[in-house]
């Protein structure tokens, strides 16, 4: 009873001063929380802004940035660095030294050679020889070739997406990947917590109906790290044949079948060492979401040559250190002594790559920038059209191509040097989303590319200063 009366004196004596308390601590958590960001942030910009955020609304600004702005993957993804797929014995004899890539072109393998350098100190990988890939347009040409992959596994399939949905192809897939768990086949699905539910039912709860391992990277539940995706989409079969590119797993990429909204595309198949860089990406997802650890020889196939491409897989995300992405393009950019093209279904670049592109025009580099004529998201291509004079002005030229939407992410230069993968030219890729590349050294491919790059020219409205 004493200590209670204690307590209630003391509460008679503070109550008059709780507003005072909770203003001064109120200011204490903004300071503290807004030189956290301002210390803390990557982007100067973004810390300035949630500093902003932060000293503007006490308070509700401490609590945002607590949920919203603190990098949790990153710190969670330090600890998972120990993880990584061991690498095959042998792994390194495939490396490339950046001059071997130049020597083989000549005086024009410069521009290899300083791309092969930067990209070797950005990703931390190697470029590697001795690889196949075969470009499968559309949902037409690509999806038969991951159902029948599937249908033909011996050991493993490791699947990640964005987007998985419940609708006809989906459940074809469904179906493939549980007869492969019914095989004896290890199956592994990771399918990112928002993409997942694109559609209804969410595709996660038939897929562990079925018996397949299945995870979400990044629940919804996870409201502190809600705005960082996964927007990697591979695949990997019997660690040694390897599929990604731009492609959800959707019945509108399937132009001639789709029921609304028909999408065009590219994937890539993939054959030889650089589908280990593939697997390895893909067991640090899995093990951040789960815990597991996938190691031993039925992930990790046996490195073979398949072909003459040299190529290196390059992961970007809110956990790394440097923005891998945005440094390839700058490297690529500076390095391209002829011809740079660029195809994207979201062009919002940050104002350096814009200053990077209107220096390449300015060099004399022929710059093509392809986008569509009527994007699905209509705030991004409002916010695509302020920045576009400006490299009109120095001599970009863009190039609209008409429906259906082109969902398709690739960029050549010289026609020597090609990049695919997942990633688009907007601030999601470039600072929020986990995302997977690769790019290839090769003048046969690079050609190929450029073909199709070309096509979609032909098609396509030329954009002018006056017509914005």
């Amino acid at each position: 009873m004493f200590d209670s009366l204690i307590d209630i004196l003391i509460l008679d004596w503070i109550e008059p001063y709780w507003p005072y308390i909770l203003t001064v601590t109120t200011t204490l958590l903004s300071i503290v929380a807004a030189g956290h960001a301002i210390l803390t942030k990557r982007d100067v910009r973004s810390g300035l802004g949630w500093a902003g955020v932060v000293l503007l609304s006490p308070g509700i600004g401490v609590v945002l940035y607590l949920c919203l702005g603190i990098n949790r993957v990153q710190r969670k993804a330090k600890a998972l660095r120990n993880t990584r797929v061991r690498m095959p014995s042998g792994f390194y004899r495939f490396a490339v030294d950046p001059s071997e890539t130049a020597e083989r072109y000549g005086h024009a393998g410069e521009t290899l050679l300083q791309i092969a350098k930067t990209l070797g100190h950005v990703s931390g990988k190697p470029l590697l020889r001795g690889n196949r890939i075969d470009i499968l347009q559309n949902g037409e040409e690509a999806y038969p070739a991951m159902l029948e992959a599937i249908a033909q596994a011996k050991v493993s399939i490791s699947l990640q997406t964005y987007i998985f949905d419940s609708d006809r192809l989906g459940l074809k897939f469904v179906d493939a990947l549980a007869e492969a768990v019914a095989r004896g086949v290890q199956v592994r699905v990771l399918i990112d917590g928002i993409g997942v539910r694109y559609s209804f039912p969410p595709v996660h709860g038939l897929l562990r109906a079925r018996g397949v391992p299945t995870a979400l990277f990044i629940p919804v539940r996870n409201i502190k790290v809600l705005n960082l995706r996964t927007h990697r989409k591979m695949m990997v079969v019997d660690g040694g044949v390897g599929f990604t590119g731009g492609m959800n797993i959707r019945l509108n990429h399937i132009v001639s079948e789709a029921e609304k909204e028909p999408t065009i595309d590219i994937h890539f198949r993939l054959q030889g060492p650089v589908v280990t860089q593939l697997q390895e990406v893909f067991a640090e997802d899995w093990n951040f979401a789960t815990g597991e650890v996938l190691h031993g020889p039925k992930w990790v196939a046996p490195m073979q040559m398949h072909g003459n491409i040299f190529a290196r897989g390059i992961a970007d995300g809110p956990d790394e250190t440097v923005s891998a992405l945005a440094m390839t393009l700058h490297a690529a950019l500076s390095a391209a002594k002829k011809r740079i093209r660029v195809v994207t279904p979201y062009f919002v670049p940050d104002i350096t790559l814009l200053s990077a592109l209107s220096v390449a025009a300015a060099r004399g580099i022929e710059v093509d920038i392809v986008i569509p004529q009527k994007g699905n998201l209509r705030f991004v291509e409002w916010a695509a059209w302020s920045q576009m004079q400006e490299i009109l002005s120095f001599g970009c030229r863009i190039w609209l191509t008409p429906p259906p939407f082109d969902h398709s992410k690739i960029m050549t230069v010289d026609g020597l040097w090609v990049l695919f993968g997942s990633s688009n030219w907007d601030a999601r890729s470039l600072r929020l989303n986990f995302e997977h590349n690769v790019e290839a050294h090769d003048q046969h491919f690079a050609e190929t590319m450029d073909a199709i790059i070309g096509e979609k020219i032909a098609r396509a409205q030329a954009l002018t200063r006056f017509c914005a």
